[in-house]
């Protein structure tokens, strides 16, 4: 399932959010990446921004993976603002008690807060979720 929702919270806040849902298999990863890829092009991000958010998306889902529930969908909240491209990969997971998010010292934490400039993980009701943001550098005057 792939949807594009305009939010307009102020004028100069605009945002445009895609969702994206796939089967939570690693098969799809590639889907996501490509989706990741695109939008961050849009935003005139370089090259090696737009790999580095494609490492990092692939890598946050990795992860979710290995949390996810029995025939889970993944999916991802791309959100476009003018200088910066957030994702959110949500799973639902089946015991909220017993999940073990990576942690500041783990090798996949600091991968993921090496390629991206915010990175955060949730576990909310039975759902877990990380967040990537990018910011896109500030352009001289």
């Amino acid at each position: 399932m792939t949807q594009v929702v305009p939010e307009r919270s102020t004028p100069d806040q605009a945002a445009d959010v895609v969702l994206l849902a796939v089967p939570a298999s690693g098969a799809w990863l590639g889907v996501l990446r490509t989706a990741t890829a695109s939008l961050a092009s849009r935003l005139s991000f370089t090259l090696d921004e737009i790999e580095d958010l494609r490492i990092a998306v692939d890598e946050a889902c990795a992860i979710l993976l290995a949390l996810a529930s029995l025939d889970a969908a993944l999916s991802c909240r791309f959100t476009v603002t003018q200088d910066a491209l957030t994702v959110d990969a949500t799973v639902p997971i089946d015991n909220p008690s017993s999940v073990r998010l990576p942690t500041g010292e783990s090798f996949a934490w600091q991968v993921l807060s090496a390629l991206a400039d915010d990175v955060a993980a949730k576990v909310e009701n039975d759902l877990v979720c990380i967040r990537l943001t990018k910011r896109r550098p500030s352009q001289p005057d």
